[in-house]
Order: C-alpha cells, then structure tokens, then sequence
C-alpha cells in the first residue's frame, strides 16, 4: 500500500524585488536559513531527512540543491536534485518529492525552490565564428519555433486582447491584490524566515487604481496592454516545505499541523500561449479528484500578470473569496523558480487554521505552455 504524504511544517523567505534588500544572497544564503527553520518547526535533526528537491530557473547550471543542502549542514551523504520546469520548477520539486514518499523510496523529503535573481549569472551564447564575439541574452528559447515563442509580457498581453480585458480590470486586480496582502502582513510574516532585514515581502504597499494607472505600459497587442502594476516583479525568495510519509508522521510531534498532499499533476497546452496553460491542468486534476471549485477553502494561483490571473479564475469559476487569501504574486514578487513552491507555504498555512476537511487549489503556468497544479487538505 502506498503511504500517504503529509506537509507538516512549511517555511520561505520574504520575497524581495530583484536588487533589493536580498541582491548580495546567493542561493545559498537564501535556502539553507528556510531549511535550518524547518528542521528546528518539526524538532527533527538533519540526518532524519531522505532527499532535498529543489526547483530553480536562473542559476545557470550545477546542483543548486546540493549546495543548498551543504549550507544547511545536511550530510554529505544526502541526495539532492535540482529541477528546472521554469515557474513550475517549485511546485513540481514538491510533486516530485510527494511521489518518492508514495513509491516507498524516502520518508522525509525537503522539496521546494529558490531564486537569487540578482546574482544571476550573465548569459552569452558562445560566437559561430573564430573571430566573432559571444552574445548576451536574458532568456533562452522556449518552444522550437521562433514565431512560436513570445516573450510572456508579449502573450499576456495578447491574452488582453483576445479577451478583452482591458487595462482598468487589471489594475483593480493588482491594487485587490496588494489590499489583501496588507490585510493578511501578520499571517505572511508568521510563515517567512526573516532574512536581510526583511521580515515580510517588501514589495507590498497601498496600491490605488490612479497610482497603478500611471504605471508604464510595457507590452501591447492590439488593444491588448499590460502594465507594471499588472505585473509581478522580478525578485528573490526561497521556500521549502517537509514532507513526510505516514510513518514518518507518527514518529513526529503530534502537535504538528497535519495538511495532506492530496494530488499533483503537471501538463502542457499550446506552447505559444503559456497564460493558458493552467486552466486545462486544473480542470483535469479537479475531476479526477471528484471536486469542483466550490469545495475549495483556498485557491493559491499564480499571479504573473494580473490578465493571466483574472482569464484563469474566470475560466475555472473559482469563487473570489478563495483566491489569494494573502494577496497574490503582484503584491510580493515572482521568484521564478520558487514561486510555486511558496504558494505551497501559503496553502499551508492557510488550512492550518480551518477546521478538517478545508482543501486548497495551487496553480502556476510557466513559459513554453507548462502548468502543474496540486490539491492540499486539512485532515485527521
């Protein structure tokens, strides 16, 4: 029989934008803090755990989890594999690490992601020719074709346009984002590890739809924009949950939260519109788990673009009271390879506060036309 997975503890860093408060942390200094925290929430040593899985994007090669886990002071005798699915990369590490326990191959597992998005390495292609000189390049190709590989402002804001979602709707979304995260500061700095002065997200402020007008429009389609308060900044972060197996669970303090990892999937759609990405996944993982949006206590989506956010929840017909509880990406920052494993540590803490039975929904799309989505619970 195969074991149940439980998140019993679930940490990360606040979010910073890109050459802010955390531009000098590697990943390093960023992950090893949140994986420290988390051996001392669920009073466990550093040789109780199996495996470290770790979602990164910009590192630019190596193991990134590796030498997280030497920093952390984990044995030299752990396993530890990075993952790279872009924006999925964080939420697909816990996905990962949640089939390793259910296979019987691990019982403790550190699964998350970090991105030091300031000390991101620069990127050149080599030159073709002897005498020519290497190029530099922001990101590498997503699709095989180039007339099929957009830059994501670029399809969000054809997105936009192709669903008239006009720039107004898109700042109320951002300033309701940046409302709740206020709203919920006491909530967000109880599940972050302070770290470089920062004890919640520093990028979250009073956001009136006149400041979020007066934002510049970086990207255009047709009528189709999208602005910069409409969209979440560059940033770094770390966050990392432990997940145990059922046996694992029993030898652990039972004053531990007990949030169930119910499901995980990840899937494709069109690869030139990656905003798309996630409502097919979720809507598969949904039905195959016998549940409709309304069974959900919260929802944690991934809020890239605040068109990308609004098409999403539309289309999935999530109820606007289970959306972000906390604010979304817009409010605190997209560290790319960590940020679907912090809306894991939003669920988490989210439910550890309802009563039993309350389930929660993440999702994140990622360029090329990726999405992963999973299914937490509040369970006995």
């Amino acid at each position: 029989m195969n074991s149940r997975v439980w998140i019993v503890a679930a940490r990360r860093t606040p979010v910073a934008p890109v050459n802010g408060a955390l531009r000098e942390l590697g990943v390093a200094d960023l992950a090893a803090p949140v994986i420290r925290q988390l051996l001392q929430d669920a009073a466990i040593g550093a040789d109780q755990i199996d495996q470290v899985i770790l979602g990164n994007a910009l590192y630019g090669g190596g193991n990134p989890a590796r030498l997280v886990a030497l920093a952390a002071g984990l044995p030299e005798s752990l396993s530890a594999l990075t993952l790279d699915t872009q924006c999925c990369s964080g939420l697909d590490a816990l996905r990962l690490g949640a089939q390793s326990i259910e296979a019987g191959q691990a019982d403790l597992v550190l699964a998350g992601g970090v991105e030091s998005t300031s000390r991101r390495p620069i990127r050149q292609h080599r030159p073709t020719g002897t005498d020519g000189i290497p190029v530099t390049y922001e990101r590498p190709p997503f699709t095989p074709w180039l007339e099929r590989d957009p830059d994501m402002a670029d399809s969000a804001a054809r997105l936009a346009a192709e669903e008239g979602i006009d720039l107004n709707t898109q700042n109320d979304w951002a300033c309701r984002s940046h409302r709740k995260a206020l709203a919920a500061k006491d909530r967000l700095a109880a599940e972050c590890v302070p770290l470089g002065g920062l004890s919640v997200d520093a990028a979250t402020r009073p956001m009136s739809p006149a400041l979020a007008a007066r934002t510049p429009v970086i990207a255009h389609c047709g009528e189709g924009r999208v602005n910069v308060a409409g969209t979440a900044l560059q940033a770094d972060a770390a966050a990392v949950v432990l997940l145990v197996s059922d046996e694992a669970r029993r030898r652990l303090s039972p004053s531990l939260p007990a949030i169930r990892w119910r499901a995980g999937l990840a899937g494709g759609s069109l690869a030139d519109s990656p905003p798309r990405a996630m409502v097919p996944v979720v809507q598969q993982l949904l039905a195959r788990e016998g549940l409709s949006p309304t069974d959900l206590h919260c929802a944690e989506i991934m809020e890239a673009f605040a068109v990308q956010a609004i098409s999403n929840c539309r289309d999935l017909h999530l109820p606007d009271e289970c959306i972000n509880r906390g604010g979304g990406a817009l409010a605190r920052g997209h560290p790319i390879g960590a940020s679907g494993a912090i809306l894991a540590v939003r669920a988490f803490h989210e439910l550890s506060t309802v009563p039993v039975g309350a389930r929660a929904l993440l999702a994140i799309a990622a360029a090329g036309g990726l999405a992963s989505a999973a299914l937490l619970a509040r369970e006995q």
